[in-house]
């Protein structure tokens, strides 16, 4: 069996998806303690690492076909308003170096990064990929929107095929039909609550009213943020990009939500059956920050059928 490991392995979207593509996962890595917690939940027979992976011992790590990395994306983000000489954001950035570390001990035959496709603007992107290059990896860009591949969601992301091969490796991935939010979002549930109350903010009003007029009562909008804001979005199509932070408002007749945690999982195209905390806040994050399984195994059944 084809075996993986996961860099930055947070909520487990690059495992999920490759188990489901029937890669067994050895061994996953992450700083976050509550992100290992709930990986070793969702995949207990792999090996887990706490680690800030800069200071990664990789002989420690077991060998394996395929390495799996997705990398802080904060620092490239233009949703985090990148700023210049930020020095938290050059930390993050600083992360994707522990790709080569372990690609320099390791040599698996691929690797496979996952970011915002600002990575590849990155002033250092030139130095790493070239580091790559030095290890005998031609790197093949690939920006797909996972919408594309099925997950209900627009989410556009830059997925870097890395292969010891004679040439880059392109992938030959099929466009899915799109699947709608509708599909995942459940307007009998949740707490619902008057959109006309004190303190409401007028551009919530506003984004509600604009909504009724292109989509009748039901309907989903960015609470926060732009994308969507003046217009609300159609339940028919797949939603926006799930974030960090809560963002996504259902609106049904005079009442509205937030997306609830499960949905942003779903949304994420996360199992229903996903261990997660019993905390909204922290399991947003995650999901945020998570590779779309669905996306993943997209990736790496394309990477089999190449192979």
């Amino acid at each position: 069996m084809t075996t993986a490991i996961d860099l930055f392995a947070g909520l487990g979207g690059w495992s999920t998806g490759g188990r489901n593509a029937g890669i067994k996962i050895l061994w996953a890595a992450n700083h976050w303690p509550v992100a290992v917690e709930w990986h070793s939940a969702n995949h207990p027979d792999a090996i887990h690492i706490c680690q800030d992976l800069h200071q990664a011992d990789w002989s420690k790590v077991p060998a394996h076909d395929i390495m799996l990395a997705s990398p802080c994306c904060q620092g490239h983000s233009k949703a985090r308003g990148k700023k210049s000489g930020n020095a938290q954001h050059d930390a993050s950035r600083s992360t994707a170096w522990a790709v080569v570390s372990a690609a320099e001990f390791h040599r698996p035959e691929v690797v496979l990064v996952e970011n915002v496709e600002e990575f590849t603007a990155w002033a250092l992107y030139p130095a790493w990929s070239q580091a790559m290059a030095a290890l005998g990896y031609m790197i093949a860009p690939h920006v797909v929107d996972c919408a594309d591949l099925g997950v209900p969601q627009h989410r556009v992301r830059l997925f870097l095929v890395c292969t010891r091969s004679k040439a880059p490796l392109m992938l030959e991935l099929h466009r899915r039909q799109h699947v709608s939010a509708a599909s995942f979002l459940d307007f009998d549930s949740g707490r619902w609550s008057p959109i006309e109350k004190p303190g409401r903010a007028q551009a919530t009003l506003d984004r509600v009213r604009n909504g009724r007029e292109r989509f009748g009562e039901q309907f989903i909008m960015p609470y926060y943020g732009k994308g969507s804001g003046l217009t609300g979005r159609d339940i028919n199509r797949p939603i926006g990009t799930i974030t960090t932070l809560d963002r996504w408002a259902l609106v049904r007749g005079n009442e509205m939500r937030m997306l609830s945690a499960n949905e942003a999982l779903a949304a994420m195209s996360f199992p229903s059956d996903t261990k997660r905390p019993d905390n909204h806040r922290l399991t947003m994050h995650m999901a945020g920050n998570a590779v779309p399984p669905l996306a993943g195994q997209r990736i790496i059944e394309a990477l089999q059928a190449a192979a």
